[in-house]
């Protein structure tokens, strides 16, 4: 991994605060001296208003609404600053990208348009819950240890009528181009690996980025099923030759063919990890969902199939094999266990939106507008990489009952957050003293609000207003 030092890490988070302040167009200086405010406010944000009263934001409330409601970010220019810093790479030199969705819950806002039913965990058997919010696509690059840490390089927020399969690809797509052209892939460098979780159709977004020096690999639900490789053709039979070859269900195990690669890995969290992967499987696609509108001949998309099976795991004494596809082929032993090990480490970005909601407070703000919550989001993520430029620059402030770190400058996100307020004296602030002024008049008292906001329908477009019903006549 790339370690430039305590005065380089020193440069490079000064350098991207410059970098952050020069993205943003209107209200520059509130905006910056609100990511200031939740990067050095005492303990996790509760609420929007209460940054306002952080000493490193020395606006108003008024000031503080306005820059998330009217404030201009240049997206596109903090992504490519984003995929300019240092990443992280495996033993190999590897990036690693790990792709997933988090909801921002808004069951309440009826107003708020562009809505859809994010599907939510219960704690409870078949407690799943569907419950209208926004759901954003994030975009983070792995470290190769155990770790809270992820460098968040992409947020995409999937509408309604937006295909996720599609958006996802081009978002991994941009993602690349952009790592390509800021230096970090060249031709020759061994691909990129993209893991995803279950609920992405893995088979089209393996054959939507083909094109992409991508190798994705995903885990997949136990009902599929898949083929090997047609036998060859005997000799003297007539007939179109066959597509595909032994079937391999996910659901019966008894049934499945020898596998082609076998390990078995001894883990110190898991227990003893036994792998078998078969070459070349595919699935037998229909033209429905997102290959409804394939133009020609389904294609065949060959990959790996990897069954994973642990000795145990956290709270579950039998647990059932992970099922894994992966859109590269000819792999050895050795590859194969990396693959499932890439796969173990996609868990990490949980920990980043865990930080992100709970200590950052990013479904703290009940805006309306989805730009605004767009405009808040990329705050929580330029704060995020702040803490993670400068996590070998702050101290241990732990409190008396924690435990201190069992291996140095390997602080977690809410540490550094928590010592961020003293190295800020060393940065950079970049935002100007603001200027005195007086509140404007705001809506004369006794007036109504005559701008009845519109109730959008929830996962659907915005439909046109239903004209009003004509009220009744009272009978003479």
């Amino acid at each position: 991994m790339y370690d430039a030092g305590p005065a380089g890490a020193l440069g490079e988070l000064s350098a991207f605060r410059r970098q952050f302040y020069r993205c943003l167009m209107r209200r520059a200086d509130a905006l910056f001296e609100l990511t200031e405010s939740v990067l050095c406010a005492d303990g996790p944000v509760t609420s929007l208003v209460g940054l306002s009263l952080a000493p490193e934001h020395r606006r108003g409330h008024g000031a503080l609404y306005d820059a998330v409601n009217a404030g201009w970010v240049q997206v596109d220019r903090l992504r490519r600053t984003l995929a300019g810093l240092p990443l992280p790479r495996d033993v190999k030199g590897r990036i690693v990208l790990a792709v997933d969705v988090c909801s921002w819950l808004r069951p309440d806002a009826a107003t708020a348009p562009d809505r859809s039913f994010c599907h939510v965990y219960g704690r409870g058997r078949n407690a799943a819950q569907l419950i209208p919010g926004w759901q954003y696509s994030f975009v983070a690059g792995l470290e190769p240890g155990r770790s809270s840490w992820t460098a968040i390089l992409d947020a995409v927020r999937l509408r309604p009528v937006d295909d996720a399969t599609q958006v996802t690809a081009a978002q991994v797509g941009q993602v690349v181009d952009r790592l390509r052209q800021a230096g970090q892939w060249a031709e020759g460098d061994p691909p990129i690996l993209v893991v995803f979780d279950a609920g992405y159709d893995i088979v089209r977004l393996a054959w939507l980025l083909r094109d992409t020096p991508v190798i994705v690999v995903g885990r997949l639900n136990s009902n599929r099923v898949f083929h090997l490789p047609a036998p060859a053709r005997t000799p003297g039979r007539v007939g179109r030759p066959g597509r595909h070859g032994p079937v391999v269900d996910l659901d019966q195990p008894a049934t499945h063919p020898a596998a082609g690669v076998s390990t078995t890995t001894e883990t110190s969290r898991y227990g003893t990890a036994r792998v078998h992967a078969w070459d070349r499987a595919h699935q037998q696609l229909q033209r429905r969902a997102g290959w409804a509108t394939h133009q020609g001949q389904l294609p065949t998309v060959e990959g790996t199939l990897i069954r994973l099976v642990v000795e145990r795991l956290p709270g579950d004494r039998h647990p059932k094999p992970v099922w894994l596809w992966s859109s590269a082929t000819g792999l050895d032993a050795a590859q194969v266990d990396r693959l499932w090990q890439a796969y173990l480490r996609r868990f990490d970005i949980e920990h980043t939106f865990r930080f992100f909601k709970q200590t950052l407070g990013w479904t703290t703000p009940r805006v309306r507008d989805p730009q605004a919550a767009d405009r808040w989001t990329w705050l929580m993520i330029t704060a995020y990489t702040q803490l993670r430029l400068g996590r070998d620059l702050t101290g241990d402030l732990r409190r008396p009952w924690e435990r201190p770190a069992t291996i140095p400058r390997r602080l977690t996100p809410a540490r550094v957050r928590r010592g961020f307020r003293h190295l800020r004296a060393k940065l950079p602030l970049p935002a100007g003293v603001p200027k005195p002024t007086r509140p404007g008049p705001g809506r004369p008292p006794g007036s109504k609000n005559r701008h009845v906001a519109a109730r959008p329908p929830v996962g659907k477009p915005n439909a046109e207003p239903e004209q009003s019903a004509p009220k009744h006549t009272k009978k003479v």
